[in-house]
């Protein structure tokens, strides 16, 4: 029998051929991607389909992008065609022995993210990601995962939608994200994505008027790579002992970065942003990630996850 490949991993019960998940929004539905002349699946462990919700949805007015320094603002606005059209149009065209795709479930009130999840759950569809940084109608617009007893109602809607493996997308924007993930542990979690976009503005000086339609944004992209790695370690200090595993995402655009992740407490690493700069990162990456094993006498990437040592740092007091 061959030896493992050191790049595969386990996550949440899902076999990953490699630690790199391609991330919702950025690689449309999964067979945009696979046009870039180049492209294996061989490279990815998955591929997270668009942000997706119960009825279609039209998104947001232009400007829906925003170029910044080292980042990219966005504010789609969760264009979709609905659930419904998702699984009857886009699941039956991917190859789903090829790598696993995960769906992104998004919502503006907790009966709309169980009933997605819901219509997912009868589908080939490997796990689910939820979306938590939606917008509550019935609570005046307030994010779901700026609280984390509506973060917890959400995650225990869509446990009891389904037994396939829930991925919990964290937002930033929040004032403590370790009780918001001990919160949708206790609710049923089972796996975490760490982080979701940084909000953020564009102004044009000239006419004085903010360059998106919807006038803030998300911001992705190496600019924010600071902030993921410090909300990924502060995940893993409170998912560590429950073996509950992390996607750590935030600017990833070589090796480097996908190690520190890894380093932080990342058991797979997220793309996106990074494929804007260069379609054909993953093999790079991958690459990079073989040499440091070998390097440093690791026989797998699980043996990397959460090795941040902190016996030489400094206090900030």
């Amino acid at each position: 029998m061959p030896d493992k490949d050191p790049l595969s991993i386990d996550f949440s019960g899902l076999s990953l051929k490699t630690p790199l998940v391609l991330l919702s929004g950025c690689v449309g539905f999964g067979d945009e991607y696979t046009r870039v002349e180049g492209f294996s699946h061989d490279e990815i462990g998955a591929i997270c389909l668009k942000g997706t919700t119960l009825e279609p949805r039209l998104g947001n007015r232009p400007h829906r992008l925003a170029e910044t320094p080292d980042g990219l603002l966005n504010s789609i606005g969760l264009q979709n065609p609905g659930v419904d059209a998702v699984i009857r149009d886009v699941l039956p065209t991917l190859d789903f022995s090829a790598t696993r795709f995960l769906a992104n479930v998004s919502g503006a009130t907790v009966e709309e993210y169980a009933e997605v999840t819901r219509r997912f759950d009868d589908s080939p569809i490997d796990g689910i990601e939820v979306n938590i940084s939606c917008p509550n109608v019935k609570a005046g617009g307030m994010e779901f995962g700026n609280d984390p007893k509506m973060s917890a109602v959400v995650v225990d809607a869509c446990r009891k939608a389904t037994p396939k493996p829930l991925i919990i997308k964290m937002s930033p924007n929040q004032t403590d994200i370790r009780a918001n993930t001990r919160a949708c542990l206790e609710a049923g979690a089972d796996a975490f994505a760490v982080i979701n976009t940084v909000s953020g503005m564009a102004i044009d000086a000239e006419s004085r008027s903010a360059v998106l339609g919807a006038k803030q944004g998300g911001l992705s992209g190496p600019a924010i790579k600071p902030i993921a790695l410090l909300k990924v370690h502060e995940v893993y200090q409170e998912t560590v002992a429950h073996g509950i595993p992390i996607i750590g995402q935030g600017g990833v655009v070589s090796t480097t970065d996908a190690l520190e992740f890894l380093i932080a407490g990342a058991s797979a690493v997220g793309i996106g942003t990074g494929l804007f700069y260069d379609p054909l990162a993953c093999r790079s990456i991958n690459g990079g990630i073989r040499d440091y094993l070998l390097r440093h006498d690791l026989g797998s990437v699980a043996e990397l996850t959460g090795t941040l040592d902190f016996s030489d740092a400094q206090s900030s007091e």
